[in-house]
């Protein structure tokens, strides 16, 4: 979790505190508090101390305890101000997979020029609709959240068309693990590089390929995507972390300089996306 994220979650829940010792009919103890809306007692002093994000209904349930409604319009501002930065799969997941795809939609279309990394897995702009498909369908399956893998998979293809669109570049590094990570079974697999192997010299795309024998200027990590210079999406297990910020994205733009130097490209990306469909089918 990123500091200012967390700064901020600990600074709204001071206000949260506020509010209960600033009820217009006298303060409020927690353990009073935490009566009037049922919930646990260990809750109300979470959500104050900075260590449990309050949802939205939460919010209003709290405002309306403190006898304050009027201040729920602007906290809920604040709230969903420093919460578009981290992004809990929890909540994004609970409608299922297609609309974080429309999210990053929305973000592509406005680009021009993208810069990706890739450490696990094919980049989405990358996959064929197999491919994607066992992806979402694997992580559906960890999470426990709505199997929409087919609407998912139509969703992440909308946006392949930014790739034949004029003035777009894809710069994309990634690394040999995942062109060889069986995610999905090895017909799927051998197919997905296959169509890799046939994006190699396209206009919109700069495909490297950091071999396993690559010397590295730094250890590979999770992934990550830079849009125009004005936003870096990362993932963890926990969310994605959408940070608009001057010094985190020279931050990212940085490392996928530093990885993209121990990258390969054109007839030597092709010889090792061939070595990876080789070991599929080995003679």
């Amino acid at each position: 979790m990123s500091t200012d994220y967390q700064q901020a979650r600990v600074a709204f829940g001071i206000s949260l505190r506020e509010l209960r010792l600033t009820c217009p009919s006298g303060r409020l103890t927690g353990t009073q508090l935490a009566s009037a809306l049922g919930w646990p007692h260990s809750k109300i002093y979470k959500c104050e101390g900075g260590k449990q994000t309050i949802t939205d209904d939460d919010l209003r349930r709290w405002v309306d305890a403190c006898g304050q409604p009027d201040k729920f319009d602007g906290m809920l501002a604040r709230l969903r101000g420093f919460e578009s930065q981290i992004r809990s799969w929890r909540r994004q997941l609970s409608s299922g997979h297609s609309p974080v795809q429309d999210s990053w939609n929305v973000e592509v279309s406005r680009s021009r020029v993208i810069c990706a990394w890739e450490e696990s897995v094919i980049p989405g702009m990358l996959q064929t609709a197999d491919y994607a498909r066992h992806v979402f369908m694997r992580y559906g399956a960890f999470f426990g959240t709505a199997q929409d893998a087919d609407e998912a998979v139509r969703t992440r293809a909308k946006r392949q068309a930014w790739l034949y669109e004029g003035g777009h570049t894809l710069k994309v590094v990634v690394w040999e693990a995942a062109l060889r990570a069986l995610i999905c079974p090895p017909p799927v697999l051998d197919a997905q590089l296959d169509r890799l192997a046939g994006l190699v010299g396209m206009n919109s795309v700069e495909l490297g390929i950091v071999p396993f024998a690559a010397s590295l200027k730094l250890p590979t990590a999770n992934g990550f995507w830079i849009f125009d210079e004005r936003l870096v999406v990362t993932e963890d297990w926990h969310a994605e972390l959408w940070l608009d910020d001057a010094d985190n994205i020279r931050l990212y733009s940085s490392v996928w300089a530093a990885l993209q130097e121990s990258a390969v490209y054109g007839a030597d990306a092709h010889s090792v996306i061939h070595a990876a469909r080789r070991s599929l089918n080995p003679r």
